[in-house]
């Protein structure tokens, strides 16, 4: 039977490749991004998440059977905290009364392997308490200095972080919602591309971030990642942040996390 969902990040990279794969096996989509979708907004801005809700509780008729969040940026820029956190919450925590109407409710999220990097952890605390102007605040402090790179990693900490301790609630799990997220490594895109234009350049790349499994992933491998999270199939797998990473977070992590 053919599902309907929400892909927001809809018009480009790993969303585009999702909302692709999902139409491709008959579902329906509802793509968000800020251009060239069913809904166009902002997600660095709390009017922008509630437009998206509105607008998704219109198209769909007033239920989803799946969510995923994926709209993001990766600048060292205060609006990625925006984005990459308090977007992606709004869209899960906004649309899951529109998730529990579906008999079989998937949402799913894209953290990073930058998550397992290091963050800056008074950010990472503010966005989890839900503060969002005083983690922009800080954000903008971090962007003018040599800690900038920080941001995009505590933000992506943050999410897995929210994930994790969410997953398992009455109004997730009790509410029969599977609630994942995955963590890609170095995504071939086109943000990506400039950073692998030549084999030494590529090397160089996999020096600073090993993927020993061939290499860096297509936004298309990760889409078939997160379309099985999504799917009616995935009866139990909930709170968990899968790496699709070529082996990166067992070279780094090894024997600590099990």
């Amino acid at each position: 039977m053919s599902r309907t969902y929400l892909v927001t990040g809809a018009a480009s990279g790993i969303g585009q490749a999702t909302a692709e794969r999902l139409r491709s096996q008959g579902d329906r989509v509802i793509g968000a991004d800020l251009h060239d979708a069913d809904i166009q907004v902002d997600l660095s801005t709390a009017a922008g998440r509630e437009e998206l809700i509105a607008r998704a509780g219109e198209l769909s008729g007033g239920s989803l059977d799946g969510v995923a969040a994926i709209a993001g940026l990766a600048a060292p820029i205060a609006a990625t905290v925006a984005v990459n956190y308090f977007g992606a919450i709004g869209t899960l925590v906004g649309a899951r009364p529109l998730l529990a109407t579906s008999p079989a409710p998937r949402a799913v999220a894209v953290s990073s392997i930058s998550s397992l990097q290091p963050a800056d952890t008074a950010l990472v605390e503010l966005m989890l308490a839900g503060d969002e102007a005083g983690a922009l605040a800080l954000a903008e402090v971090l962007a003018a200095g040599a800690d900038a790179h920080q941001i995009y990693a505590s933000s992506k900490q943050a999410l897995s972080r929210w994930l994790r301790r969410t997953a398992a609630s009455a109004d997730w799990a009790g509410a029969g919602i599977a609630l994942n997220g995955v963590g890609p490594g170095v995504v071939i895109t086109p943000m990506t591309r400039d950073l692998m234009a030549t084999p030494e350049s590529v090397a160089a790349l996999l020096e600073m971030v090993p993927m020993p499994l061939n290499g860096p992933v297509e936004p298309e491998k990760v889409a078939d990642l997160l379309c099985w999270l999504l799917g009616e199939g995935n009866s139990h797998v909930t709170g968990q942040i899968v790496f699709i990473d070529g082996g990166y977070d067992a070279l780094t992590r090894s024997d600590t996390v099990w």
